[in-house]
């Protein structure tokens, strides 16, 4: 299968391993990955912050891109490391107009987040990887919510030798990054974050693992603040590792 992968800003930016090891598991599934450097953002930064007319102009030259690679390079299928991007191309629609509003729901409909690809698309469960450690799962609130993820990522990791799954009472809950929410409100976001930190210390977990970046980042900056030793690891990194671990 051809696959265009859109990396996403945050991946693109501060966590380019995480496109890598994404492009590398799709890949190992007997993908061809097609990246098109011209890519940038999706629109949704400035979509959730309620300026619509600026993320329009955003999205549509994104939706045009991802056109372009379905249309003219074959590609049967978009694959994102992230479920917020993800779920924001699925809505793109809604938010353009006229034949661009017809050529973003086309885009939609080729539209996968990555676990969700290997097992609903690809059904792969089993991806061949090998990570020594324990490890919780962190439920992203677009992909759970919005894009009705959640046994996809488990699936897979059970799969992942070596590796422990522990379910937190609080997987399901917001980390507090919620994009500028996190800027404009950092008082509720960070107590949201200690609220799940609390009891992923004492789970005795080596790493919370997501499928989005931004809530790792999140996650990550609250853990290194409170001396922490937990790490936070995005699912393509736990499914691309051979003999890796805590």
């Amino acid at each position: 299968m051809n696959v265009a992968f859109f990396a996403s800003c945050l991946i693109d930016q501060f966590r380019p391993d995480v496109g890598l090891a994404a492009v590398d598991v799709l890949e190992r599934c007997g993908c061809t990955v097609i990246f098109d450097e011209r890519q940038t953002c999706c629109g949704q930064p400035a979509f959730n912050s309620g300026h619509h007319a600026e993320a329009r102009d955003v999205c549509q030259r994104a939706i045009h891109l991802l056109h372009e690679q379905v249309v003219q390079q074959g590609c049967e299928a978009i694959v994102c490391p992230s479920g917020s991007c993800a779920a924001m191309l699925h809505h793109a629609a809604g938010l353009l107009q006229g034949d661009d509003a017809d050529m973003a729901a086309s885009v939609a409909s080729h539209v996968h987040e990555l676990g969700s690809f290997l097992v609903d698309v690809l059904d792969r469960t089993d991806v061949e990887a090998d990570w020594s450690g324990r490890v919780t799962w962190h439920d992203a609130c677009h992909g759970l919510r919005d894009l009705g993820i959640r046994d996809q990522p488990r699936l897979l990791l059970n799969k992942v030798r070596g590796l422990e799954l522990v379910e937190a009472t609080t997987c399901d809950r917001c980390c507090g990054f919620g994009g500028t929410f996190s800027v404009s409100m950092p008082g509720i976001s960070l107590a949201m974050a200690d609220e799940k930190l609390d009891e992923l210390e004492g789970l005795g977990v080596d790493a919370v693992v997501s499928g989005d970046v931004s809530c790792l980042m999140q996650l990550e900056g609250r853990l290194r603040d409170r001396g922490s030793s937990i790490r936070g690891l995005h699912l393509a990194e736990i499914l691309a590792s051979r003999g890796a671990g805590s």
